[in-house]
């Protein structure tokens, strides 16, 4: 048998052809398998093939399954790195995401698509055009994410300038476009967005700021501040106590509920929080919260079963703000 001209990279073309062809629904035989590789212009041996196959399985753990169906013997690989339904999660959650822009969202599902067969890439077809939600219209905060992450590691802070939409769908610069220069210290995924937490120098506090309105960023030579604000600084629960990742007042709350509404605020604020009985069909619990209006509102959305009763000056801040509210609709 002559030599093909790309005999070098045999394992390599054999490699692909396995991953690209097969999974554990389709098979190849053995003269299937040389056909392909002569398309790479390799030849082999059968021998050959299946000493690759063990170094596959010993050397880069793809396990090659041999199968016989009849008088035919097949070939498959039986494992990869990401099996068909964690793919699937994969492409859900970045096509879900807003952060990720559209033509992003299209780049990185076809990287994944190639984790696994031809085959099976076709039944993730559907998964692309799942909805037609709104995604983040800022191209670069893709590698925003990536400076942020640089200065994190590297113990420096950035400076960038934020942005904010105006009635003409055009993003302008906040503060005139001056230069925001902040430590940063951790991302927060909340709502479907990506925050920065981080402290600010000259107001000595932390911050969060949304990631798809920085832009022009840089990773600065000075080093981080407000590593003592952070070192027992919980994420979970600042994320939980702030709705929206509008900044309010940090106060313990006190909020009284109908005994089948326990679950909303158990998938809000989590299972350790503690229900006292009120009565035989109410109960009442304490939480910090940041008290905004993001905060009102989404005790407003829940119904009559659910009030804030203390502390006071909360309770007359809620009040207040219903009446605004109403006063929009007499």
């Amino acid at each position: 048998m002559s030599r093909g001209t790309n005999q070098k990279f045999k394992f390599t073309y054999l490699m692909q052809i396995m991953l690209e062809k097969t999974d554990d629904e389709h098979s190849l035989t053995m003269p299937r398998i040389m056909q392909e590789l002569e398309r790479y212009d390799v030849t082999a041996e059968r021998k050959s093939i299946y000493a690759d196959f063990q170094d596959m399985t010993d050397k880069f753990g793809i396990e090659i399954i041999k199968e016989q169906i009849g008088r035919e013997t097949y070939y498959h690989v039986g494992s990869r790195k990401f099996e068909l339904v964690e793919v699937k999660l994969l492409i859900d959650a970045i096509q879900s995401s807003k952060f990720i822009t559209q033509t992003k969202s299209k780049e990185l599902i076809k990287k994944i698509k190639s984790l696994v067969s031809e085959h099976q890439a076709k039944q993730l077809q559907r998964q692309i055009f799942i909805n037609d939600r709104v995604k983040a219209m800022n191209e670069s905060v893709y590698y925003n994410v990536d400076d942020i992450h640089a200065a994190i590691n590297g113990n420096k802070k950035i400076r960038f300038k934020y942005y904010k939409w105006d009635i003409s769908k055009k993003l302008v610069p906040r503060h005139n476009g001056d230069w925001f220069a902040v430590s940063p210290w951790a991302l927060i995924w909340d709502d479907e967005n990506y925050y920065m937490v981080a402290y600010d120098d000259l107001d000595h506090r932390i911050k969060h700021y949304r990631v798809d309105k920085m832009m022009h960023i840089s990773v600065t030579e000075e080093a981080r501040d407000g590593k003592e604000a952070f070192r027992n600084f919980d994420m979970a629960t600042y994320s939980k106590a702030t709705f929206g990742m509008y900044r309010g007042a940090k106060t313990k709350v006190k909020i009284q509920l109908a005994n089948d509404m326990c679950g909303v605020f158990i998938d809000r604020f989590g299972k350790d929080i503690s229900f006292r009985p009120v009565d035989a069909d109410h109960s009442e619990l304490a939480v910090d919260v940041n008290v905004s209006p993001q905060f009102f509102g989404w005790i407003f959305s829940l119904g009559k079963d659910v009030k804030v009763t203390g502390p006071a000056d909360v309770v007359e801040q809620m009040r207040k703000s219903a009446e605004e509210f109403l006063e929009n609709y007499r």
